[in-house]
């Protein structure tokens, strides 16, 4: 049994410079309510408010995409959209393959997207341009983001055997 397993995050040098950089202007305009004579802010309204600002920025670093390939089929999970493994089992499957893509103009960007177009179908990404593409029985689209190309159209082509058995 061949099992393909992958995880990613948002961990790209230009978002987190993006997220850095997009932190500076509510963090420096709360900091100079804080200093004026007048300013109702208190200190802890202060620390609380840029933690609250803080955090806030840095969920999108919690994110992961989880993808699992076996005898069974593609199990997917973006985190914290789903909380758990959520099964494509291979008689659901028409078509699998890995292809490239452009994220920005296929799907509008990163993360969980689509739906917008039937023709494309929707898209869990992270990063980069090249993904698993699902053609459902039941016409949708699901194309899966990965960054283990040639790993991934092995396993797609040991089970290929299951798309057409079923």
């Amino acid at each position: 049994m061949k099992v393909f397993k992958e995880e990613q995050r948002f961990t790209q040098l230009w978002l987190i410079v993006l997220m850095a950089v997009s932190l500076i202007v509510p963090v420096t305009i709360i900091i100079k309510e804080y200093n004026q004579t007048n300013s109702s802010l208190s200190q802890n309204k202060l620390i609380g408010t840029i933690i609250i600002i803080i955090a806030t920025a840095l969920l999108i670093f919690t994110f992961k995409l989880t993808t699992r390939i076996d005898e069974k089929g593609i199990y997917y999970q973006f985190f914290p959209f789903h909380l758990k493994l959520k099964l494509i089992t291979w008689q659901d499957i028409s078509k699998a393959y890995v292809r490239n893509y452009s994220p920005i103009s296929d799907y509008g960007g990163w993360g969980l997207k689509g739906g917008w177009s039937s023709a494309k179908g929707k898209a869990i990404n992270v990063s980069g341009d090249v993904g698993i593409q699902l053609e459902l029985k039941t016409g949708k689209k699901l194309l899966i983001g990965t960054q283990k190309e040639n790993e991934a159209k092995s396993v797609l082509a040991t089970y290929a055997s299951k798309i057409n058995l079923s």
